[in-house]
């Protein structure tokens, strides 16, 4: 688990896999992520929703990407009444078992995008290209312990936290084998292979964290990585992350990211070196097959409006001589149209 100062320590309980009553603060969120790429068809996909019921409405997301670049996106803010489930705008997320096997749903309509970068204007996106109906079934089952769960103080209270500066009370993640079918148009892909989900919970504000680059990736049922880098205001970039092998997480205590970018400055590739808490070491490869640019846009208290960039890169990786599949998520708050990440290049003259 997770290294932590003393004083403090992880609260986890099985209970933590459905919603939470809601804090007071506005931008309380809960949410669930799940990933999956079948190694063999190299397709797959992400899904997230996330309650935000003081705010009246969910966040759902559904990004699958298929063979030739072609992606079948859609992002909603459906309204909500309340937090008693995950479910809402036709996506579902349900609790088969706590921690070890959890079903999604999807029933609704998909963009289908030939270019995922025009995403970077989504109204022009959404205009331009068609929709089609699409049905997503999948089933995910853990293959790995459990690694997060809510920091508290060591006689269990929780923390205080300022909502503004809050990206999550609590979070967790757990790298997964996962099956299913997916119908997108009149196309339809039987789906087997591995990935990774996550759950938090707590008050969200996306422009909280200046940057992160969070690359999750599987190699196999027996190996797999989540290497984590979160720029901080008021510090160096905080380094986390964990190495599964043979069924035990053995948590990442450095790590490097070099990343190459392109004109716009969205990353086609990565080199990546860890360290682990046992002694070990790994060098990493990674190289984006395809991504999608995505955006949040809020007004503060103080009446100025920011903007955060989320580049969704669906990436192939080699390490130690083998193969996976996995996803390079950057997020960068924008200043002047341009990501504030200290590593990100202009590629080109």
């Amino acid at each position: 688990m997770p290294r932590l100062p003393e004083g403090y320590r992880l609260r986890l309980d099985p209970q933590d896999e459905y919603p939470h009553p809601p804090e007071a603060a506005t931008t309380y969120n809960e949410s669930m992520y799940f990933n999956l790429f079948d190694p063999d068809r190299r397709i797959g996909g992400w899904f997230r929703i996330g309650n935000r019921p003081n705010e009246g409405h969910a966040e759902i997301s559904v990004c699958v990407y298929l063979p030739g670049g072609q992606v079948a996106f859609t992002f909603a803010r459906p309204a909500i009444a309340d937090n008693r489930w995950m479910k809402a705008g036709g996506l579902e997320v349900a609790v088969v078992e706590p921690f070890r096997h959890l079903r999604l749903a999807y029933e609704g309509r998909l963009l289908l995008l030939d270019d995922p970068l025009a995403m970077a204007d989504p109204r022009q996106a959404f205009a331009a290209n068609p929709q089609v109906n699409a049905r997503i079934d999948l089933d995910f089952h853990g293959v790995s312990p459990v690694w997060g769960g809510e920091t508290v103080r060591a006689d269990g209270q929780p923390l205080d936290l300022d909502a503004e500066r809050s990206f999550a009370r609590a979070h967790y993640e757990q790298h997964v084998e996962g099956h299913g079918r997916l119908t997108i148009g009149d196309r339809i892909f039987e789906l087997r292979g591995f990935g990774l989900r996550d759950k938090s919970w707590g008050p969200r504000t996306w422009q909280a964290i200046p940057w992160y680059r969070w690359c999750p990736m599987n190699f196999g049922r027996d190996f797999a990585m989540m290497i984590s880098i979160v720029g901080r205001d008021d510090g160096p970039p905080r380094v986390g992350g964990m190495v599964l092998n043979e069924g035990r997480y053995d948590e990442i205590v450095e790590a490097r990211i070099d990343s190459d970018w392109d004109a716009h400055g969205y990353q086609t590739g990565l080199r990546a070196r860890v360290a682990t808490e046992s002694g070990a070491a790994y060098e990493v490869e990674g190289r984006v097959l395809s991504l999608i640019p995505l955006r949040n846009r809020r007004t503060g208290p103080d009446g100025v409006e920011r903007t955060t960039r989320i580049t969704e890169g669906f990436t192939e990786y080699r390490c130690n001589g083998r193969l996976g599949f996995g996803m390079s998520e950057y997020l960068d708050v924008l200043e002047d149209g341009w990501p504030v990440g200290p590593d990100v290049r202009r590629a080109g003259p």
